[in-house]
């Protein structure tokens, strides 16, 4: 990818004007089915977590922006900055507006490469965690590909369905590079 590619495809911290389009893309079904919260978010729900994390210093919200049109967001959360530095992350994209655009895979790769490269060369941390449920075996591909390794799955109840949890890590000196 060139210098002008790379501009093209940014993450940028999430402001209030972006709430809506959040709250829009997190509700749709292919989001819901693969996330630990399956149900539809109220609005209500997701003004209160917005209050919690938007000042949390140990929380990042950032918007993937793809050819100036905001297209996913990622998460840092559990962000512990000494040493050593660690996190856990997590993303979604507007899947229903990419599909349409038939950008969906070029967008996943982009979005999952400038997460990892923030992880380790904005925030500097050591290993990057996360979690993916068992069904979702293309995203479960897509971890293996940037390197990400599985653990122990667990099962877990939640919105009254029994899901296999899956955590993942990436270690900085594990990580691929551009």
């Amino acid at each position: 990818m060139n210098r002008q590619e790379s501009e093209a495809h940014v993450l940028r911290e999430a402001t209030a004007d972006d709430v809506h389009l959040m709250l829009s893309w997190r509700n749709q079904e292919t989001n819901r089915h693969v996330s630990k919260t399956s149900h539809e978010i109220t609005a209500e729900e997701h003004a209160r977590w917005w209050s919690a994390v938007r000042d949390d210093p140990s929380r990042r919200v950032l918007m993937y922006v793809r050819e100036d049109l905001p297209c996913g967001v990622v998460t840092f959360f559990d962000l512990r900055l000494e040493s050593p530095r660690s996190g856990a992350w997590g993303f979604y994209l507007d899947a229903e507006g990419l599909d349409g655009r038939g950008e969906t895979l070029p967008a996943w790769l982009g979005v999952m490469r400038e997460a990892v490269e923030y992880a380790f060369d904005g925030l500097h941390l050591d290993r990057l965690d996360g979690e993916v449920l068992g069904h979702n075996t293309v995203v479960r591909q897509m971890n293996r590909r940037f390197r990400f390794v599985e653990g122990t799955p667990r099962q877990e109840l939640s919105d009254g369905r029994e899901i296999t949890v899956i955590p993942i890590s990436l270690a900085r000196t594990d990580r691929r590079q551009r």
